[in-house]
């Protein structure tokens, strides 16, 4: 079964300039040294591994990600949660998954089912990895933008880490050419649920194993006490999910955070860490 799919073209010509670093010798070295204190989305700390549980696989180190390519008009597939449907929003298309065609200058095809997660079904359709069965083959998207999802924190963490590598293995397997990004849940009340945090821990760690970015909102403190209600629509319809306003702050967020993917120099694994030559 095909589950449908919306799509939004930019009103216009790429909203944000790029302004790519020069490439030299010097940046080169910089970026090695930098690599290791730095997140890929310019977080002064990285969060520590999430601890695997009792009887659960430990993940393999983290590999650094190369350089997200971006391309004027590419075409994004923003998938993921009622966030990503619009929810809350006056309507679903002015939510943040539809606002980043014009952010960023691209098609995107948005695939949000509300309630649903890696091991939750939602209200319109399965659990991620159903859904992720049925897209279809031919959408070939340039880069795939997968959010969430703070749905499976009550079920969290019987087979969690199984149900998210079996979901990332299909997608890869549907659409080999895509880039990948993951952007892990944002919170919905504060302070932030533990067994989010643990989600959003457990997902860094899986897509640091695959060299894919992730952004954390949590960790980048995208919502605080200071801009909760600004953000968050607590109200009987908004139901604790992101207002119109909040959606238009999303877009900017996760448009920004992409950017630096893309302005990220490419990493060298056996660039020289001092400028004395190689022995002969």
């Amino acid at each position: 079964m095909t589950y449908p799919l919306s799509m939004h073209a930019p009103g216009g010509t790429r909203a944000r300039k790029l302004w790519l670093p020069l490439v030299s010798a010097t940046l080169a070295v910089a970026a090695v040294c930098a690599v290791a204190v730095l997140r890929p989305w310019g977080a002064p700390e990285p969060v520590a591994p999430a601890a695997v549980a009792q009887g659960e696989p430990a993940v393999a180190a983290s590999v650094p990600p190369a350089p997200l390519v971006l391309e004027d008009d590419a075409r994004v597939l923003v998938f993921g949660d009622s966030w990503v449907y619009g929810s809350a929003a006056t309507v679903p298309t002015l939510g943040f998954a539809y606002l980043l065609a014009d952010e960023l200058g691209v098609e995107t095809v948005v695939d949000g089912v509300r309630g649903s997660g890696y091991l939750k079904p939602g209200l319109d359709g399965p659990a991620y990895g159903e859904r992720i069965g049925a897209l279809d083959p031919s959408l070939d998207p340039d880069v795939i933008i997968v959010e969430g999802s703070i749905n499976d924190r009550k079920l969290y963490p019987a087979g969690y880490r199984d149900a998210v590598t079996a979901a990332w293995d299909a997608l890869e397997a549907r659409y080999p050419d895509a880039e990948i990004v993951v952007l892990g849940p944002s919170p919905q009340v504060l302070p932030v649920e533990d067994a989010t945090r643990k989600i959003d821990a457990a997902l860094s760690e899986l897509a640091g194993a695959r060299g894919w970015w992730y952004i954390s909102p949590i960790s980048e403190d995208w919502i605080t006490e200071a801009n909760y209600l600004d953000v968050i629509d607590t109200g009987p319809i908004g139901r604790d999910h992101p207002s119109t306003g909040g959606h238009a702050y999303l877009a900017d967020r996760v448009a920004t955070a992409i950017e630096r993917m893309e302005q990220q120099p490419a990493i060298v694994a056996d660039a020289p860490l001092d400028d004395t030559p190689p022995a002969p």
